[in-house]
């Protein structure tokens, strides 16, 4: 029991990356689905990917309160860390030591904040994935 849930986390996060990597390509959300359709349904019983749909909705709706909207708009989330970035950097070379650091801390804040809607959104294309897969199997 054991080592299946640990195959199952690893194809969970290799599914993620997958997921990941169709948000990277200029398409409709149903093209990116359809593509990662078939990297699901092979690898994937009709009980594990139920087991996962399940995981993923957990996840996503129990986040943070803010996860819903940084999943949407991460890009508007992070500009104000990238603001203080540009901020830190002038005032570095202005000749403020401290300003280095509040470059640093404005670039680490809106990478993270990028990378966790990045993560969102590639969980969400996931969860649709597996919701049209078992729409699919209804018929």
């Amino acid at each position: 029991m054991v080592a299946r849930a640990a195959v199952a986390m690893g194809i969970k996060e290799q599914l993620i990356r997958a997921a990941e990597d169709e948000l990277t390509e200029y398409s409709t959300d149903l093209r990116k689905i359809e593509k990662l359709r078939p990297k699901v349904a092979f690898r994937l019983s009709t009980a594990e990917r139920e087991h996962l749909a399940g995981e993923l909705r957990t996840e996503l709706d129990s986040g943070a309160p803010l996860g819903p909207i940084v999943e949407k708009q991460r890009q508007t989330v992070a500009l104000p860390f990238w603001g203080l970035c540009g901020l830190g950097l002038l005032l570095g070379f202005l000749g403020a030591l401290w300003g280095w650091g509040v470059a640093i801390a404005g670039c680490w804040g809106a990478f993270v904040i990028q990378r966790w809607g990045w993560q969102l959104q590639a969980r969400r294309l996931l969860l649709a994935t597996l919701e049209d897969i078992e729409r699919r199997a209804a018929r």
